[in-house]
């Protein structure tokens, strides 16, 4: 079983902090909050261990996992150019439940799975997980679910279901919604909703008159 980890203790948080940073250096899988919903996380850079993150979900490569960054400059570097729609969304929905699919730096060393060149970003409102993030660099992160089943809005929820396959777990507070974050594709010539979630597209709409949902 995993290292369990009550974050609302300073100490323990600072030791999980640490246990899930070398547990992210070594491959494994770490069980975190998110803003969201609860997440599995995994180094964005390894595919190894994006395929155990792939294999613990019981999910399949035609659905590429998203990567959480620590900082929104952080963008900047895995792209070749950041589109000017992307850059409007991200100044006013981040950080918060908004993820920006862009194509991603042909030179970047990683295989999220069949996602032809592009990549899902967000940076997260949570301090806990950007404090992690800021440690490790870029992480791919899914919902902490196996495939087909809820996502855990606790750490405990998030325990049940993919435990055996994670090293840490952060417990961060019950999360009070289970909405997803809104995906928006940003690779084409207008903006387009792939998922409606945290995020409203009324709310979108007020900074890119020009989406398609």
């Amino acid at each position: 079983m995993a290292d369990f980890y009550d974050c609302s203790d300073p100490e323990a948080r600072a030791a999980g902090l640490d246990a899930a940073a070398a547990a992210i250096g070594r491959g494994d899988l770490v069980l975190l909050p998110t803003d969201t919903v609860y997440g599995v996380a995994a180094d964005a850079f390894s595919p190894a261990a994006v395929r155990r993150l792939l294999e613990a979900k019981n999910r399949g490569r035609t659905m590429p996992v998203p990567v959480l960054v620590g900082e929104a400059s952080t963008l900047a570097g895995l792209v070749l150019q950041t589109p000017a729609v992307a850059t409007r969304l991200a100044q006013e929905f981040w950080p918060g439940g908004l993820t920006l699919v862009v194509e991603h730096a042909p030179s970047l060393a990683w295989d999220l799975g069949d996602a032809e060149g592009t990549v899902a970003v967000r940076l997260p409102d949570d301090e806990l997980t950007r404090d992690l993030l800021r440690r490790t660099g870029p992480l791919a992160v899914s919902s902490a679910n196996r495939s087909g089943r809820p996502a855990a809005t606790d750490a405990q929820q998030a325990v049940q279901q993919l435990g055996l396959h994670a090293a840490v777990v952060l417990d961060g507070g019950a999360r009070t919604s289970s909405a997803a974050s809104t995906i928006v594709d940003c690779t084409g010539p207008a903006p387009r909703v792939l998922r409606v979630g945290a995020v409203p597209v009324e709310r979108l709409r007020e900074v890119v008159p020009e989406l398609s949902d």
